[in-house]
This record gives structure tokens, C-alpha cells and sequence, in this order.
């Protein structure tokens, strides 16, 4: 009986295939996804600058690489986490000043990690409901300027006291990594091993020019530090230098990053823990946005489509193990569509702990193989809102055609989210 079950589950799955990857008139795809670099928090070439000049960027060049008429956009769906309110203002400045008209609406979303992936869900939705023909998806953030301990959550005494799921909603995300090493077992030493297993994948990827394709160079001006110890010299002292600068390259990935390595790092949460600067997500500022139609008009412009868009899954789960967010977030996506892990090319599974990444793919029963080809956030960062979209202009580039890719991600506050995409 079982045999027969694993047999009838196939040829499901098989149909539900084929079914997906169907190209119909009214089928959500997309036509163009497109990031910057992922820069180093605090240090790197984008510490001066904010997210809205990010974002303003990294348009322009989208526009540039893939010309439109940027009228036949009908809403734009920003992601941020750190701004106040979600970067409403500042990026709705930013899409006008890159040419799309003030009469196209803007809608700025925060579900925290999964924030860029959201903004994808959101014009996906309203395309497939006839509401619109296309949309542009955003995620962004500039964490060098937004990050600290003013960005951290209050709840109010009267809200924390009636439960511990309310209370854990505030947990520092670093705790809760452990909370979920130590429910689950996940050890230090294999926390290690992957972690440099997504440095040496991302280093191999950045020196390969994996990703060359998917980010967009951009253009920035940065300040020469004066050398001049000449301390009469007041107009020279006065005066700062400055260079322009290509940032292309993400400056998260290095080289010769083993387990052995990692192994010397204290721990950064909890005195005898497991998670450290080596084995968790890289603090960093980054932007990416990915262009969104239905097939009908993307075949009328002529616009090659790279992938056709299919569902996102939302999940909540405990709080103060939000970590495991996708190992519920990605069964759900795959029973909603018919399909098997068998089914699947390449997972995205988001960093942001070793530990909740390695859980969360194990407890779905993705071969080690699918997951994060390229490497991950552990390696590569995790500007917060922007991830969920990052994640996408990735995995199109690591998908051949007729092929399936899921992203996913955990939530802090306690949630998990996951997409699906067949590439073209």
C-alpha cells in the first residue's frame, strides 16, 4: 500500500508539473529582477549612503537595462524594516526621481525579513486579480544608517504580561537562534561547517562572476581621508577629497573561511552558545527590485520573461524559535501546489542563523545540495528588507529553464514565508 501511495503521489505531482508550468495569457511573469551589491554594514561603500539613494540607483539602471515606458507601471511595492514607517516617503521620492510618474500609487510593506518577498507577493496578487497589468517589487535598506538599538521593539507591560508568545515577540533575534540550537540540538561544530561551506560557495560564485549578471553596478562618490599634517594649512584641512567608485562586487564573501576558522570565534548571544559573527547573517546595506507583468502584456512589448511566478506561503510559528519559520513555510508551499521536494531545483533558504537554516532544511527534507547553491546570507548579508527580493534575482540566475526554485525565510516575531517560481 505504501508503494502504491509513493507512486499515486509521482504521477500527482507529475500533473501538478506540467499544470505549473503552463504558459498561459494571464500568467504572472517576470521580466526583469536586478540588485545591487550586498555592502558591508557599518564600513563598506554604502555607509553613507541612504536607503531612498540606494533605491533612486539601482532604478536608474534598472531602466537603463531594461528600457520601458515607465507610464505602464500601475503601483510600486516597496520592502523596508528599519526606516520609519517602512521608508514611505523617502522611497516613494526615490521611484519618482528614477522617471515613474507621480500618478503611479506606492505602497511601502515591513514583515520584516520576508519584506522584499512581500512586495513581489503583493503586485503578483493584484496582476493575477485583474488589477493591474504591471508592477514593480522592491526591497531596500540601508543598515549602516537604521540599525541600533533605536530600531529595537517595545511593547507596552499590559500586552507582554498576558503571554509568553507575546512577550517573545521582542526576543533580540540572537536569542532566539539559541533558544532554537538547544530545543532542536543543532551543535556548534556543524553550525561551523555550514557557515563556511556558504562562504566558500559565495567566494567561488563572486570570483566565477555568478552574479555579475544579476547585480547592477553603481556608481557612488566617496571621501578620501586626508593624509595632510599640516595643521596651518586650514583651507586644505577644510576642504574634503573626494573619488567616484564602481561598487559590482558583494563584499560579504571571502576566501579560505573553514570550519577550523570559525571555530575560534566566541559566541555572541549566550556565554556557552553556539551562534556567532561567523555563523549568523552579515549586517549590510543593499537594494534590488524585480519587474512584474502578466504574459499578455510582456508578449505584446516584447519583453523576454525569465520566470513565471506561482504562489508565496505565509506561516506563523513560536516566537522565540522563529528560526524554524521555513521548515513550516515551505511544506505548506509545496502541498498548495502539488509538489515534492523531488520537484524542486534549487532551495534559497535564508541564512540568518546557521542554526535555524540547517534545522529549517532538514525538517523539510531538502537534500543539502539544493540549498543555497551560491551561497547564503551567512556569507553574502542580509540587508533586511531587501533580502526576499535579493533572493529572487539569485535564483532565477542558479534555475535552468522549465525548472522550480523556492525561496524562503524566517520572520522575526515569529513567522515564515516561502515563494515559488518556474524559470523561462
Amino acid at each position: 500500500m505504501e508503494r502504491l501511495n509513493q507512486i499515486k503521489n509521482h504521477f500527482a505531482s507529475q500533473s501538478a508539473s506540467s499544470t505549473l508550468k503552463e504558459k498561459l495569457k494571464d500568467d504572472v511573469v517576470i521580466v526583469a529582477a536586478y540588485r545591487t551589491a550586498m555592502t558591508k554594514g557599518g564600513k563598506g561603500h554604502f555607509k553613507d549612503f541612504n536607503s531612498d539613494e540606494l533605491l533612486y540607483k539601482l532604478l536608474q539602471q534598472l531602466f537603463i537595462k531594461t528600457p520601458i515606458d515607465k507610464s505602464i507601471i500601475e503601483d510600486v511595492i516597496v520592502g523596508n524594516v528599519l526606516n520609519q514607517g517602512a521608508g514611505v516617503n523617502e522611497h516613494r521620492a526615490a521611484v519618482i526621481a528614477a522617471g515613474i510618474p507621480s500618478s503611479v500609487p506606492f505602497m511601502a510593506v515591513n514583515r520584516q525579513c520576508s519584506s522584499g518577498l512581500m512586495a513581489i507577493n503583493d503586485v503578483a496578487n493584484k496582476i493575477a486579480a485583474g488589477q493591474i497589468s504591471c508592477g514593480l517589487a522592491c526591497g531596500v535598506e540601508s543598515m549602516s544608517n537604521n540599525y541600533g538599538p533605536q530600531a529595537a521593539p517595545k511593547i507596552s507591560k499590559a500586552v507582554s504580561d498576558v503571554c509568553s508568545d507575546a512577550k517573545n515577540c521582542v526576543l533580540p533575534m540572537g536569542t532566539t537562534s539559541e533558544n532554537l540550537n538547544e530545543m532542536y540540538g543543532i551543535k556548534r561544530g556543524e553550525q561551523d561547517q555550514f557557515a563556511a561551506k556558504s562562504y566558500q560557495k559565495a567566494y567561488h560564485a563572486s570570483n566565477s562572476g555568478l552574479f555579475s549578471d544579476e547585480i547592477l553596478p553603481i556608481d557612488v562618490s566617496i571621501e578620501i581621508e586626508n593624509d595632510n599634517d599640516d595643521e596651518d594649512d586650514d583651507d586644505s584641512a577644510s576642504q574634503p577629497t573626494f573619488k567616484s567608485v564602481r561598487v559590482s562586487k558583494d563584499e560579504g564573501p571571502r576566501a579560505n573561511v573553514t570550519a577550523e576558522s570559525l571555530a575560534k570565534l566566541k559566541p555572541a548571544f549566550k556565554k556557552d552558545g553556539a551562534s556567532h559573527a561567523g555563523n549568523s547573517s552579515q549586517i549590510s546595506d543593499g537594494a534590488a527590485a524585480v519587474l512584474l507583468m502578466n504574459r499578455q502584456l510582456a508578449e505584446s512589448i516584447s519583453l523576454p520573461i525569465l520566470a513565471k511566478y506561482i504562489m508565496t506561503t505565509i506561516v506563523g510559528v513560536p516566537p522565540h524559535i522563529m528560526g524554524v519559520g521555513p521548515a513550516y513555510a515551505i511544506p505548506k508551499l509545496l502541498e498548495m501546489c502539488g509538489l515534492t521536494v523531488e520537484d524542486i531545483s534549487v532551495f534559497e533558504v535564508n541564512e540568518a542563523f546557521a542554526g535555524q537554516a540547517l534545522f529549517s532544511s532538514r525538517s523539510a527534507g531538502i537534500p543539502e545540495s539544493k540549498v543555497n547553491p551560491r551561497g547564503g546570507a551567512i556569507a553574502l548579508g542580509h540587508p533586511l528588507g531587501c533580502t526576499g527580493a535579493r533572493q529572487v534575482c539569485t535564483i532565477l540566475r542558479e534555475l535552468e529553464v522549465g525548472e522550480f526554485g523556492v525561496t524562503s525565510m524566517c520572520i522575526g516575531g515569529g513567522q515564515g514565508a516561502a515563494g515559488l517560481f518556474v524559470k523561462e
